[in-house]
Formats: C-alpha cells, structure tokens, sequence
C-alpha cells in the first residue's frame, strides 16, 4: 500500500510534484472509487480507465499539477496534466500523463510521447480482508520520465477471429 513511509526518496519526480501530494491523490483514489468495484466485477478495463482518471483529478486538486480545462485535450491528447502556469503547449518536462495498471509491471498505453508518467498500481479486495474499509488499494505508485525511444508498439492479437 503506498503509504508516505513507503516512497523511495531517491526516485526522480516531476517539478514541483511532491510525495506529499502523490499521498493525498492515493487517498482521493482509493475513496472515490470505494462504491465503484462493480464496474470492475462487470468490466475491468473501464474501472482501470476511471483509476487513472480520478489520479488527473486528485493531482490536480492536491498538487502544482493541473488538468487541460480544454475538454478534448483532456480526453484525447497527451498529457492528462500539466505544472501550473506551464502554458497550453507544456514542455514534456512539466507534462504528466496519469495511467493506472492492476498489472506489477506492464504498462499499456495509446501514447509514445515523451514525459513523465504516473502509474497507479490497484487491486481490488471486495471483502476488505488486506486493509479494513479498503475495497481499493493503490498499493504501489510509479512515477517516470518516458521518451518515445521508450515505448514498443505491439501488434493487437485479436484478428478477424478474435483471440485464438
């Protein structure tokens, strides 16, 4: 679980971001979407997509870090936030791209752009049997600079007769 005693201080962070934003933002997440666990009983990819939303909106209500208010870069453009006073067109050093993953390592995504990103790794514990009151767990956060050189596209699988 990512608690503040549990950052690595060592890791690099975005300007201004600090961990104890990063911890605030974990409670937002783990809060807001406590009542939400049937979508991801129902569909798990679209419960991934709100973890990773709610991490834009909590940084940017507890962070130097804010969402585009431009509704279609927010939702279809990289990046989800951007350092306060950075201007429309953010450097890739002042651009943060909020991605969540139940996966420990993997990391999926539609951009190959160059910033740092934010992973929020989750689980979900519908009997709340690791953390009482805690139907979600961020339990680890990543946070890294990606440069395009950085990411490998891979073909989908599925073809015309879907995953064999």
């Amino acid at each position: 679980m990512a608690r503040k005693d549990h950052f690595n201080r060592k890791v690099p962070l975005p300007s201004g971001l600090t961990t104890t934003a990063i911890q605030k933002a974990v409670d937002y997440i783990e809060k807001g979407l406590a009542d939400l666990i049937e979508i991801y009983l129902e569909q798990a990819n679209v419960f991934s997509a709100l973890v990773g939303i709610d991490g834009a909106k909590a940084l940017d209500a507890t962070s130097v870090y804010e969402k585009h208010r431009h509704l279609d870069l927010a939702q279809q453009r990289f990046p989800d936030l951007r350092k306060k006073g950075s201007g429309p067109n953010p450097s890739p050093l002042v651009s943060l791209e909020s991605k969540a993953s139940k996966r420990p390592w993997a990391l999926q995504s539609h951009y190959d752009h160059s910033g740092w990103y934010i992973v929020w790794r989750y689980l979900i514990d519908p009997t709340m049997s690791l953390e009482a009151n805690k139907p979600v767990i961020i339990w680890r956060v990543d946070v890294i600079f990606l440069t395009k050189e950085d990411w490998k596209y891979e073909v989908s699988t599925a073809g015309v007769k879907g995953n064999v």
